[in-house]
């Protein structure tokens, strides 16, 4: 499935419909005269003339969020019937929880948000989050920071999507970020094994780990990639004993993998303001300092549980029939191992599990573009979203009486 390529300017519309308001209507019958143009209109166009428009995109998005400013605030399902049955019949703690939270908006599309392992997913989509919302609300699942469980966080998966078919007669789109992508893949294959056939929308992959071997081969002494270094100590461990000093070691690496997409304060300029730069730095730091020793290890614990993506395994097929959109950066190294399994299951054959799948390569802007990197690169990977949203059929699902 292809798709045409939207350039930055075709963005400005979705921009300032943040702070514009609709053109008014004129009576039947009467022209408009030829000079009344809006000035809000004039004044774009003169900034169109004159300054790049990605720093324009910019000026119109945060005016926008200081208008309505960003504000997810604590969710939870009406009823929730998985959740709660992980919480009676196991010995899985509320401690294990992840944080639901929303932002209300109208639209027939919401978005279900899963972020990598760091940061949470409302940073995750720090910066694409307005235009999520001109689709419908979004919810976020941020992981918790004292443990973590594969089976509850799909319970809670279960719960969402199932208020969210069923209340408000919507599909979900599910956008999945790095690890997260992982779980949402998990998520799909389990719904697929106990026949379940959730109504999504869509569902977007954003440089999907979804098994150790993404990381490291299991033949490689010496792991080429820097996340892998920081991982493999931990894989290389029985459960149990991982030391403490293993995870702060991993905890430093992640610091200096955000830190180093931090450095270019050019391009961050065009991205976001001082205020939006500060915040965005306290929180992704705060998140990665916070998760503790147990949660460290249990998050690792579920990435461990992921099965190998494979088309040859006899596996649940396909693992969706809604349309799907994985995108990977031109330059994956740094977390992604060359010989990743899931990515190559997902390039060579995305039709056995997603028949609606578009695979594509994110690339462009003055740096290649990095694993996960919707901040840093924001500009480069929203026209690939914009047009997979944009191309969606939105099919209510009949509320149960």
């Amino acid at each position: 499935m292809g798709y045409a390529k939207v350039s930055p300017t075709q963005h400005l519309g979705d921009a300032a419909a943040l702070i514009l308001p609709p053109p008014a209507q004129r009576p039947r019958g009467k022209t408009m005269p030829a000079l009344t143009l809006s000035p809000a209109l004039s004044v774009l166009a003169a900034f169109t003339r004159f300054t790049p428009p990605q720093p324009l995109h910019t000026f119109l998005r945060t005016t926008g969020y200081k208008i309505r400013p960003p504000r997810p605030l604590p969710y939870s399902p009406l009823q929730s019937p998985a959740r709660d049955a992980i919480l009676t019949h196991t010995a899985t703690g509320p401690h294990r929880l992840a944080t639901l939270l929303c932002e209300k908006r109208p639209g027939p599309v919401p978005t279900i948000v899963l972020g990598g392992f760091v940061p949470d997913a409302t940073e995750q989509v720090f910066l694409i989050r307005g235009f999520l919302l001109k689709h419908g609300s979004v919810y976020y699942l941020n992981y918790p920071r004292t443990g973590f469980s594969l089976d509850l966080l799909c319970a809670q998966l279960d719960d969402l999507v199932e208020e969210i078919n069923t209340l408000h007669g919507q599909r979900p789109v599910l956008f999945g970020v790095s690890f997260g992508a992982g779980l949402m893949l998990e998520w799909l294959r389990r719904g697929r094994v106990a026949g379940r056939s959730p109504a999504l929308a869509g569902t977007v992959l954003i440089s999907p780990v979804a098994c150790t071997e993404d990381i490291v081969a299991p033949d490689e002494v010496k792991p080429s990639t820097l996340l892998g270094r920081a991982l493999k100590p931990l894989l290389d461990t029985e459960a149990g004993q991982v030391a403490p000093g293993i995870i702060e070691k991993s905890r430093v690496i992640f610091t200096k993998m955000f830190e180093a997409g931090a450095q270019n304060k050019a391009s961050l300029r065009a991205l976001m303001t001082g205020d939006e730069l500060r915040h965005l730095h306290t929180h992704v730091i705060q998140a990665i300092q916070s998760v503790d020793f147990a949660g460290a290890c249990e998050r690792l614990a579920a990435l461990r549980q992921l099965p190998t993506l494979s088309a040859w395994d006899g596996g649940p097929r396909p693992l969706s029939s809604a349309p799907a959109l994985i995108l990977y950066a031109e330059k994956e190294g740094a977390v992604l191992h060359e010989r990743s399994p899931t990515r190559a299951a997902l390039g060579t054959t995305l039709s056995a599990f997603f028949p609606q799948g578009t695979h594509r390569i994110v690339s462009g802007g003055k740096s290649p573009v990095q694993h996960a990197s919707l901040i840093f690169h924001y500009f480069q990977f929203l026209p690939h979203i914009t047009a997979f949203y944009r191309g969606l059929k939105t099919h209510p699902v009949h509320r149960a009486a």
